[in-house]
């Protein structure tokens, strides 16, 4: 385990801890096969096809939860593993998510440094059968070495019945240096059965010279939960 691995882990016992004796946990597991993985806009596959899992646990407003994905940067690193924990209260009529998010890659090259750690703060306000949103996500040590990284987002979705939502955003990633650029998705999903889950998502950049896994892409996503 290294230390950014060991300190996050404390980190969320920390937050989880005064809750977990007073609530009764939940858990919640995950699979899913993806055509492409696109983070904010940029594959994370080199445009071949994803399978990704993870589990959540959550207690009150408290959650923790771990997710893995098969990532291809073109060398040796093969696997990312996400770590995060966080509450979600209310204020009004606003849900905020409020957390910590680690991310792990394994077999990466000696010296590529591309673990890093982001604070997230989010939140959303529900409109009859939709939802707005923004959410804000900062690193003091971002992926690849690089000092520091804000990224930020506004976000909506609008579901016209129990089985078909469509949602839409548009997201700003900031880096110390150059490497900003400006990302958009919208796709709407299916309800197959109560436990899985069909989405067609159109995504895209304005930075078509950083590389072909900045390009525009349609991604389809199957994702069981349970």
């Amino acid at each position: 385990m290294t230390f950014r691995t060991a300190l996050f882990a404390a980190a969320a016992l920390a937050l989880a801890g005064p809750v977990a004796a007073q609530e009764t946990p939940s858990f919640e597991f995950n699979l899913g096969v993806a055509s492409d993985y696109v983070f904010r806009g940029v594959s994370q596959t080199d445009e071949d096809p994803q399978v990704f899992g993870g589990a959540d646990v959550s207690a009150g407003q408290f959650y923790a939860g771990v997710w893995a994905s098969n990532v291809d940067f073109g060398d040796s690193t093969d696997l990312e593993f996400d770590l995060y924990a966080g509450f979600t209260p209310t204020l009004g009529v606003v849900s905020l998510d409020l957390g910590v998010l680690y991310y792990g890659y394994t077999d990466q090259p000696s010296g590529a440094d591309l673990d890093y750690f982001e604070f997230k703060a989010a939140g959303s306000v529900p409109l009859g059968p939709a939802t707005i949103g923004a959410q804000a996500y900062y690193s003091p040590n971002y992926y690849a070495g690089v000092d520091h990284a804000l990224y930020y987002e506004i976000n909506g979705s609008y579901s016209p019945t129990v089985k078909v939502s469509f949602s839409a955003a548009l997201g700003r990633q900031q880096v110390d240096g150059a490497g900003d650029y400006t990302t958009w998705n919208v796709g709407v999903g299916y309800a197959l059965t109560d436990n899985l889950g069909l989405d067609l998502r159109y995504h895209d950049t304005d930075k078509h010279s950083f590389g072909d896994i900045y390009g525009s892409r349609a991604v389809v996503s199957l994702k069981a939960t349970f």
